[in-house]
């Protein structure tokens, strides 16, 4: 007997908020903690409300315990992870002296181990202020990071959203006539965005710290645009992501197969060079500047390498090797070479020709890093499971999710007339 959608979605709830309570009963960060209490209460509620039939103010409660409340909260308050205030700093130290990093750190919240696109994210900050008790609810609320990191991700997600839903009639091979995704009926996929961001795997990072969010906003953007056929723009997304931290350099591999098998050898090679030459525009004058610094706290700080340890210190796979010694560290980096190749091999072998297929390669190309990693964090994963949860929020059932202009032909139906199949090729995203 298959449940009802009301029980899988009251379910679902109900997970969530088990999930939720784990962190005021075992985490020790006091952000972690409230978060857990807050996100528990939203997801409880929902659960009751999807029982009661009402969805609408199940997914309100939701983004208001898991994300309202507690995001407020923690950045009225000053409270977060430590790299909110790692990024403000970097901000500030940007505008101060054109230097991103502190020379020599002595001390693991001295270390910034981002690129310099992050600081671009804490400059807010350092011009608003914010950070004194004496200063004003708004500029702690506009000053802070995590609202800045916000915007990033959810402007990427809209941005994605339009380039894959023109709103268009939609047909493809083995697919009937019908209206395309995103055509105003307020019931296509983008319906389920919203739960995406209520899910512990956005509202928590959201409200805590908030750095990957921009990463993987980007990465959805440049998947969609690659998929929409827009190289430059997938270059520019993949150059800002990269321009962040260096764990995106897998997903330039992804966006530049899926324009390669779908739309050909130079838009491919044209996205690839806008990427380079934008991670190099906003990445070159701080290697130039501080290239010890760089080498020190963006590579050998999250690799375990570095003076001192790194906090990511999770208990996965790379880690446990990486403690054994210089040879575990030396396995740990074998490993994780061999699965970048097997995974860039797949790519040459068999590319992807979907939205979804891309997310998912690329969500398969992270897991592997985080995994095999020297040093990582549980809370890493969450990024893969957003990018495979996304693509399929932004496609239609029903629909195929195969990319136009891959340059495979279509078979001509019977009784139509000639030239139809390309009206329909070119009048959206996805055939």
């Amino acid at each position: 007997m298959t449940p009802s959608p009301t029980a899988r979605w009251t379910t679902g709830w109900l997970l969530a908020a088990a999930w939720a309570l784990s962190f005021p009963l075992f985490s020790s960060l006091a952000p972690h903690r409230l978060w857990g209490w807050c996100a528990a209460a939203g997801y409880l509620a929902a659960a009751t409300a999807t029982a009661l039939g009402r969805r609408r103010a199940a997914l309100a409660a939701a983004l208001l315990g898991a994300v309202a409340v507690p995001l407020l909260w923690l950045v009225l308050t000053g409270q977060g992870q430590s790299e909110v205030t790692v990024v403000e700093r970097s901000g500030r130290l940007l505008l101060e002296s054109g230097r991103l990093y502190v020379d020599r750190p002595a001390h693991v919240e001295e270390y910034t181990p981002y690129l310099p696109g992050m600081a671009l994210l804490g400059i807010p900050r350092a011009l608003l202020g914010g950070d004194g008790d004496g200063a004003g609810w708004a500029a702690r609320l506009l000053g802070d990071a995590r609202i800045w990191c916000a915007a990033v991700l959810f402007g990427c997600l809209w941005a994605a959203r339009r380039l894959l839903h023109g709103g268009t009639t939609v047909r493809g091979p083995g697919c009937g006539p019908g209206r395309g995704p995103g055509v105003g009926t307020g019931r296509g996929p983008g319906g389920l965005l919203p739960v995406l961001v209520a899910s512990p795997v956005v509202a928590l990072p959201l409200a805590v710290s908030g750095v990957d969010l921009p990463l993987a906003g980007l990465c959805c953007l440049a998947l969609a645009a690659a998929a929409a056929g827009r190289p430059v723009l997938t270059g520019a997304a993949l150059a800002g992501a990269c321009a962040l931290k260096w764990t995106a350099l897998p997903a330039v591999a992804v966006a530049v197969a899926l324009l390669a098998v779908c739309r050909g050898g130079w838009p491919a090679v044209r996205c690839a060079l806008v990427a380079a030459g934008g991670t190099a525009l906003v990445v070159l004058p701080a290697v130039l500047l501080q290239p010890a610094e760089v080498g020190r706290q963006v590579f050998a700080f999250p690799t375990g390498r570095a003076a001192v340890p790194t906090p990511a210190s999770s208990p996965l796979p790379g880690r446990l090797l990486a403690e054994l010694g210089p040879w575990g560290w030396y396995l740990t980096v074998g490993l994780l070479l061999a699965g970048g190749l097997a995974v860039a091999g797949s790519l040459l072998a068999r590319p992807p020709r979907t939205v979804a297929a891309a997310a998912d390669r690329l969500a398969l190309g992270l897991t592997l890093a985080f995994l095999l990693a020297p040093a990582g964090r549980f809370g890493y994963l969450a990024l893969p499971v957003l990018l495979s949860v996304w693509a399929r929020s932004v496609t239609v059932p029903g629909v195929s999710r195969v990319v136009t202009g891959s340059g495979r032909p279509w078979p001509r139906p019977s009784g139509r007339r000639p030239g139809a199949e390309r009206s329909e090729r070119t009048g959206g995203h996805f055939a």
